[in-house]
């Protein structure tokens, strides 16, 4: 067996921890948990989507969802309406005071990632960026 140090899920788990530790803050200043971000920036981007989508989307367990979305509509930052086509389907989406949130926080987030990434080279983050989308790609 390889040696713990070389262990890939363990690499990535650490560089997942140095990674959010850029971000972290100032989701805590909102206050968001890094769950509730990825939901807020999924929705942001695709606008409106079902309770599954949004699992999948965020690689969050839909048990673990349910929770999440209770809390940001609680918070004001969703809300949920059923389907004009299937009332059978719920749909989840922002609230204003979700967007205008998003607005002021992205650019902070978006610095933070810029000051992350100025310590590697342009090529070296696209490299990256490739190896961590083919390694998703691939099957157990």
């Amino acid at each position: 067996m390889r040696k713990f140090d070389d262990s890939i899920p363990l690499k990535l788990l650490k560089a997942r921890e140095v990674t959010m530790s850029f971000f972290r803050p100032t989701l805590q200043e909102i206050p968001l948990t890094e769950q509730q971000w990825r939901v807020i920036r999924a929705l942001n981007e695709y606008k409106e989507l079902e309770s599954k989508q949004l699992a999948d989307l965020c690689c969050i367990l839909s048990p673990s969802l349910t929770g999440i979305i209770s809390r940001l509509e609680q918070q004001g930052y969703i809300q949920r309406r059923k389907s004009t086509e299937d009332q059978r389907r719920v749909l989840i989406s922002l609230t204003d005071q979700a967007k205008d949130m998003f607005e002021r926080v992205s650019p902070t987030l978006e610095a933070r990632y810029k000051a992350m990434a100025e310590q590697f080279s342009e090529e070296n983050m696209e490299q990256l960026h490739d190896l961590l989308s083919k390694l998703c790609k691939i099957k157990p």
